[in-house]
Parts: structure tokens; sequence; C-alpha cells
């Protein structure tokens, strides 16, 4: 089930609880937890609804404008197919997300690096495990597709293969790309892999920009901000501005610096 990046952000806040969808049949079940940008996000109920009942107060449940808006939006594609409505609630941070940050321990080493190479032995195309961590590490925040070249693979099997090192806590997906966790950083040091990155000097200290997308992040970085402290020397007007940054992002950003005890240069 896809959701944009503004109905995660309301889910997360609790200003939408409910989302509507036409589907030939249910594509989602009752107390599964889904893994997104913002954190888990749990399905709570799934019911089939006739579209001449739905009201003011579910288009607003679902963050639509107006019932109006949430009529058309669901009559865009696939008008002939039933309305389903979808219970949601926030659940919580992605465990990935700690996981990434706990440095294991030598048992714990063990393990991953056993499970490494049970995945190196079933690869039809041989060991992969080692090579994509350390090309991870080596380039961080590169597109994938990029990443898939220099490894001599396809754009989607790259991709799969990322995501199994993510689920144990290796790699974490940034809106560009990957960066290696301290846990994956972990076990190639344990393993003596030689890393490029060890000879990297320090990145600067402060805070990381928040998850934006991939094009309001490119279009920062592009201008080389990395870190809030940077955007806190903007003003609003001057970040807006940049090719990519929409409200989603912009919202994003004010939020983040307020939580951190900054604003933008024309917000003091």
């Amino acid at each position: 089930m896809q959701m944009r990046p503004a109905e995660l952000a309301a889910i997360r806040a609790g200003d939408v609880d409910v989302a509507f969808r036409r589907w030939e049949r249910p594509r989602v079940r009752v107390g599964t937890r889904m893994r997104t940008a913002v954190g888990l996000v749990e399905i709570t109920s799934v019911d089939r609804v006739p579209v001449s009942s739905l009201t003011a107060a579910d288009a607003r449940r679902a963050g639509a404008a107006t019932l109006a808006a949430l009529r058309q939006g669901l009559d865009r594609v696939h008008a002939d197919r039933p309305v389903y409505r979808i219970g949601l609630r926030y659940a919580g941070a992605d465990p990935r997300q700690a996981l990434r940050e706990a440095v294991p321990d030598a048992a714990e080493i063990d393990a991953i690096v056993a499970w490494l190479d049970r995945l190196d032995r079933a690869s039809p195309t041989g060991p992969w495990t080692r090579a994509t961590l350390l090309l991870i590490d080596e380039l961080p925040a590169t597109r994938a597709p990029d990443l898939a070249q220099r490894m001599g693979r396809d754009t989607p099997s790259f991709k799969q293969n990322v995501r199994k090192l993510k689920e144990r806590g290796l790699t974490e997906s940034l809106d560009i790309g990957y960066r290696l966790s301290p846990r994956g950083a972990a076990v190639l040091d344990h393993e003596g892999h030689p890393r490029k990155a060890r000879d990297r000097p320090a990145p600067e200290p402060g805070i990381p920009l928040p998850h934006l997308g991939a094009a309001a992040t490119r279009a920062l970085t592009a201008r080389g901000v990395v870190r809030l402290e940077q955007v806190a020397g903007l003003s609003a007007g001057e970040v807006q501005a940049l090719h990519g940054v929409g409200p989603y992002a912009l919202r994003h950003l004010r939020e983040a610096m307020d939580a951190a005890g900054l604003a933008f240069r024309d917000d003091l």
C-alpha cells in the first residue's frame, strides 16, 4: 500500500487515521504493520464501502480538503473498482533504527557473519554481501543505479540485496542512496576488511538533514547544505526557491529545526 510523504507525516501526527483506495480485492490485512519513512503504520481495519456513503468527516480523517476532492481522487484511476476504507495508526519508530545504532557484541557478530555467509553461498551470481557493504561504505548517498552498475548488477536485484542487509540493521536508506550503519561497520571491522571510510576526515559536526525526499535533498546538497545548522543560515524563501523543495520538505525542515532550537534566518 503506497502512501505519499505528506500522508505519512499526517498519520504520524495523528491528523489522518483512514485512507481510501480502489482495489479489486483487499491488499492489506488488519494487524499488518508497514515499515514506512516515518516509522511503523498499523492497519486497524479494512472495509469495503459504497462511494455514496462517504462523508465530509471521512474526507477530513483521510486528509482530503473536501468530500468532493476525496471522491474526485478516487474516481481519477480505476473508477470501476470498489472502494475500501483502511484504518491506520502510527505504531512507533521502525525497530531497525535502534538496531542500526546498536554495535553488536562478539556473539552477535558471529551470528551476522554466519548469516552473510549463507546469503553468499545461496547466491547464483556468487558472493556479494561484503562487496555491497564495502561499496556503500565507500560511496554513501550515491544513487542505487550507479552502485548497481559498479557491482555489475541490474538495479532491481541490487536493491533487493540491500534490503536484506537493511533488515539486519547493517545499512540505512537515505533520500538518495544508502549509508553503512555503525552495526555494519562493526562487522566489516571485525573481519578486517580495508575500508576507505576509515581514512576519511570526521564528518562536519551538526545535525543531519531529516528525510525530505530525494528532490529536496538533492537541491540542498547541491548547494552544500547537509546540516540543519546550515539551513538555519538561509531564509525560508531561499530554501523554498530551490528546485525540488516543496511544502512537504519545508514543513519537515521547520519541524526538525524547531526540535533542535533552530529557525530560518528570517524567522529569528
